[in-house]
């Protein structure tokens, strides 16, 4: 079931393919219709587009979703998840409190002042996927880090369902976290709806959450109107395992991220010829017990693979050259190999760290890079939802010490204004 690709006798790390989605199927022109659209249209063409493409009618001030509606779906779900999201909700805020940036100022001489202001954004936007489920864990994953950065608003966009509901445990999870304004809007008219506003919605300086291909396009599109953060695509799990690890334990956590869906990644990484064969074994088994069968057999055959390496360094090395969205290290000792991953949304440290905690309980965020962003971008959290301004002070004193730098940078760049800048204050 997984493609073997043996790079045992490669120098240089082993490269593991991405599936992409077949030609002429690009949407970006699409995308940007509806982008446009809601930008000069507003509220109708949001109204328009969610029947068009989500089937539901809503009438003109359907958008938003009452706030009694919200705090009422706490009591439809069942207690133990609204157990699971306050642990959820209380470990994750106990990792952003760690994240926290803070004000700095210093007087690196007498005569000088430098530093950096730690402001949170005033109102972001998040944006909840539909469609194959509901993803109450995503609500909290966005939420938190905004509200312990001090974001004084949060909007909250889904798309809904052909009636016009949304699902009982969104709302639940938003009631939880405190969150008093949802609306009735996926898709790529969602993300142009929070960006620019609509006279339903006001616009946000920040769109975060991961989506479909429309979602991340539209993102894109809007970016520098609005922040967004990193592209969160396809799932992805790498899992360097060695001779310790077992094979039921591989399928269960291959099988875990294919039932994502399509155009996903799902690598294991060993040095062990016959643990690869035993979790081929055990695949077929996992995937035949699974609800859709069909469904994960084509996602791990899409996306799956084996690959063949020589030894723990290698496979490593490996491993961060893919820059995958979700590392697993089903190894003894695994927490020695930490020193040496440099390129992953989030590590999963041995055989009792299942992917499937962190997305939930695991007090880090299911909100990562993928699509090997993970090379340059980090997963969601407080630095998010904050801007740094640099403050810079200076005595006449001072002034006048740094004068000849500036003059100098100033002749070399043919900016001659911004030497007489300094002049005219020291001329006097």
């Amino acid at each position: 079931m997984l493609e073997l690709i043996d790079g045992r006798d490669s120098q240089t790390p082993v490269h593991i393919p991405r599936p992409h989605a077949p030609p002429g199927t690009d949407p970006g022109a699409s995308v940007r219709t509806i982008v446009e659209d809601v930008r000069l249209r507003g509220d109708e063409a949001v109204l328009e587009y969610t029947a068009q493409l989500d089937g539901a009618h809503l009438e003109a001030d359907g958008l938003a979703v009452d706030q009694a509606q919200i705090a009422a779906a706490r009591s439809l779900v069942r207690p133990e998840l609204i157990d699971a999201m306050e642990v959820s909700i209380e470990r994750l805020r106990r990792t952003c409190e760690h994240q926290k940036p803070t004000t700095w100022l210093e007087h690196p001489t007498d005569d000088e002042l430098v530093g950096e202001l730690i402001r949170p954004l005033r109102r972001v936007g998040i944006y909840v996927p539909g469609g194959r489920a509901a993803y109450p864990s995503t609500v909290i994953m966005a939420a938190v880090p905004a509200q312990v950065a001090g974001v004084g608003s949060v909007a909250v966009a889904t798309p809904p369902g052909p009636g016009g509901e949304i699902g009982d445990a969104v709302l639940a999870a938003c009631a939880v976290t405190g969150i008093t304004e949802v609306y009735r809007m996926g898709g790529a008219q969602a993300i142009a709806a929070l960006a620019y506003g609509t006279t339903t919605v006001r616009p946000v300086e920040k769109i975060v959450g991961p989506g479909n291909v429309y979602v991340t396009l539209a993102k894109r599109m809007v970016a520098g109107w609005v922040g967004i953060d990193t592209d969160a695509g396809p799932t992805e799990i790498a899992i360097v395992a060695d001779g310790s690890a077992q094979p039921d334990v591989i399928a269960a956590d291959l099988v875990a991220q294919a039932e994502h869906g399509p155009l996903g990644t799902h690598a294991l990484i060993t040095w062990e010829p016959s643990l690869i064969e035993r979790v081929n074994t055990a695949l077929e088994l996992e995937v035949a017990r699974h609800e859709r069968p069909d469904d994960v057999e084509n996602a791990l055959v899409e996306g799956g693979c084996a690959v063949l390496v020589s030894d723990l360094r290698h496979g490593l090395e490996t491993a961060n050259a893919f820059a995958p969205e979700h590392l697993e290290l089903l190894l003894e000792n695994a927490q020695e190999s930490l020193d040496s991953v440099v390129n992953a949304g989030a590590v999963f440290v041995g055989p009792y760290s299942p992917v499937p905690v962190g997305d939930y309980v695991g007090g880090t965020n299911h909100v990562l890079p993928s699509g090997g962003s993970a090379r340059h971008s980090s997963g969601l959290g407080v630095a998010d939802f904050c801007k740094r301004i640099y403050v810079s002070g200076l005595e006449e004193s001072a002034l006048k010490r740094l004068a000849p730098h500036v003059e100098a940078f100033a002749e070399a760049e043919g900016l001659n204004a911004h030497a007489r800048a300094v002049s005219r204050r020291l001329d006097r």
